[in-house]
C-alpha cells in the first residue's frame, strides 16, 4: 500500500486533523454557494498557491494526484459547449478542481491514523446507543488507502495496452481493472479474517 501523506513535511502536518476536516467541509459550502466564474478562478488560484507554498516537490506531488480529474473536466466541458452553458460549465469544473484539490491537500498533511481517529470521535454518540462503528471506521480507512492503489494500478493497466497494441484501449480495460480490484479486496478480506476480522 502507498501512503497519502506527504512525505514534504508542512505546517499543516501539525495542525490538528478534525480542524483541517471541519475547515474542509466549511470550505466545499462556501464553494457551492458561489456562482460566479470569476470568484471560482479566483478560489482555485489560490487553492493552487498554497500547493506552491511548501515547494516545488509539494507542489509536483499534490497536483499529480490531480490529473485523475481530466476525464471529468473534458466530459463536463464538451456537454456544456453542446448545450451552450460554457459559463455554467466552467464553473462546475473550477468548483470540482478546488473542492478535490483542497480535500486533497488534507490527505497530504494528515496521517491516516489521525482521520480514523477523527471518525471514531465522529462516530462516538452512535456506540453509546449500542451500534458498532468498526466496519465504519475501518471501511473509510481502507477508502482512503486503496484510492491511489488502485488509480496506479488502472494507470499500469493503460500503459501495458498501449506498449501491445496501436488502438485506445477504451473500455478494453474494464474487465482487467476489475478483476484486479475484487483480487486485491479479497486478499484484504483475507488478512482481517487471519487477524480476527470485525
Amino acid at each position: 500500500m502507498i501512503s497519502l501523506t506527504s512525505p514534504v513535511e508542512t505546517r499543516a502536518h501539525d495542525w490538528p486533523a478534525g480542524a483541517k476536516l471541519a475547515g474542509l467541509c466549511m470550505a466545499t459550502l462556501v464553494l457551492f454557494s458561489i456562482g460566479s466564474v470569476w470568484a471560482q478562478g479566483l478560489i482555485c488560484g489560490l487553492t493552487l498557491l498554497i500547493y506552491a507554498l511548501p515547494g516545488w516537490r509539494f507542489f509536483k506531488i499534490g497536483i499529480s494526484r490531480l490529473k485523475i480529474l481530466w476525464p471529468f473536466i473534458v466530459l463536463i466541458l464538451i456537454w456544456h459547449v453542446l448545450t451552450a452553458d460554457l459559463i455554467n460549465g466552467a464553473v462546475i469544473v473550477l468548483r470540482m478542481v478546488t473542492a478535490v484539490g483542497l480535500a486533497n491537500l488534507v490527505t497530504m498533511t494528515t496521517k491516516l491514523s489521525q482521520m480514523v481517529a477523527v471518525v471514531m470521535w465522529a462516530t462516538t454518540p452512535l456506540r453509546r446507543i449500542g451500534i458498532n462503528t468498526r466496519g465504519i471506521e475501518l471501511g473509510i480507512a481502507l477508502v482512503v488507502r486503496f484510492t491511489p492503489v488502485l488509480v496506479q494500478k488502472g494507470q499500469m493497466l493503460a500503459l501495458s495496452w498501449r506498449a501491445r497494441s496501436v488502438k485506445r484501449q477504451g473500455w478494453r480495460i474494464v474487465v482487467p481493472f476489475a478483476v484486479l480490484a475484487i483480487d486485491d479486496a479479497e486478499h484484504v478480506a483475507e488478512a482481517l479474517r487471519a487477524r480476527g476480522g470485525l
